[in-house]
């Protein structure tokens, strides 16, 4: 049997990808790793480890993906999101391995961006995935999948977009959201199929992959606030000249018209996935 290693499997991707598993892989044996089970950090260990298991597949989840913790330690995003994916990548030299990038290597001043548009990071964080992504996309047989916000049901609870606005209502706090910048979002779950897609066609290469709605943050807002009437939910306008921090892109709405392509189903926008979904957990 074909086995497969999904890193990052405590989080909300990684997660999506080994429950469903059993639907779009039913002849593979996955093993789902977590920091718990082998921390990629230890060169030695995830040598010895891949050199037991001997992996068929690897799809590279894992990530220190929160921007505040990058922008505070530099190093340490940059061990986890370069080193730890260059090792993976040497030891799948002879493999397919699909690595998880962000739209966050893009500066946001177009949106509609294609695999062909340059990139130019504005954060650590994404600095360190278009490092990465230089590294994998050096093997021919390697794919990079640039994806934008996701939003499901992860272990923690707190690594969906959705997640993290309901804890804020639930909490009694007031959101305030941009009217001026804008993701391409989907649910996890419709993320998972593709990848599981894609690594069937096994066609390599570089490729978006986010839903087919552009909307603004306030927009999102406005959805889940719908979808969630019995927390009250509180929301107000911002615009991004008004925010003081680190630099923000304003849009990176995501072409997927490359990787539609291969995919067996339409990717979906947001509006109309929760529309489909009323009674789902999101």
């Amino acid at each position: 049997m074909k086995t497969i290693w999904i890193t990052g499997a405590g989080g909300l991707i990684g997660s999506y990808l080994v429950q469903s598993a059993p639907v779009f892989a039913p002849d593979a044996t996955v093993r789902g790793l977590t920091r718990a089970v082998l921390d990629l950090s230890s060169t030695s260990a995830v040598r010895d480890e891949f050199r037991r298991q001997n992996p068929q597949l690897v799809i590279h989840c894992a990530a220190l993906s929160k921007s505040p913790e990058c922008e505070a330690n530099p190093a340490l995003a940059r061990k986890v999101n370069v080193e730890a994916t260059a090792l993976l990548a040497e030891l799948a030299a002879g493999i397919p391995l699909i690595f998880l990038s962000t739209d966050l290597v893009f500066d946001g001043r177009t949106g509609n961006y294609d695999e062909s548009a340059p990139v130019n990071p504005l954060s650590v964080y994404a600095e360190t995935k278009v490092a990465a992504e230089q590294i994998v996309l050096g093997n021919p047989r390697h794919t990079v999948l640039r994806l934008s916000l996701n939003g499901g049901t992860s272990p923690t609870g707190d690594r969906g977009f959705n997640e993290l606005m309901r804890r804020a209502w639930q909490s009694g706090s007031l959101l305030r959201l941009f009217t001026d910048e804008f993701r391409s979002p989907m649910p996890a779950a419709v993320t998972a199929r593709a990848i599981w897609d894609l690594a069937a066609h096994e066609e390599p290469g570089l490729y978006h992959l986010a839903g087919r709605e552009r909307l603004s943050r306030w927009q999102i807002g406005q959805l889940l606030a719908a979808r969630w009437p019995q927390l009250h939910p509180q929301i107000e306008s911002a615009r991004l000249k008004e925010y003081v921090g680190a630099p923000r892109a304003p849009d990176t709405s995501l072409n997927c018209a490359k990787v539609q392509k291969l995919l067996s189903f339409p990717l979906p926008g947001l509006t109309e996935w929760l529309s489909a979904h009323p009674g789902e957990s999101f």
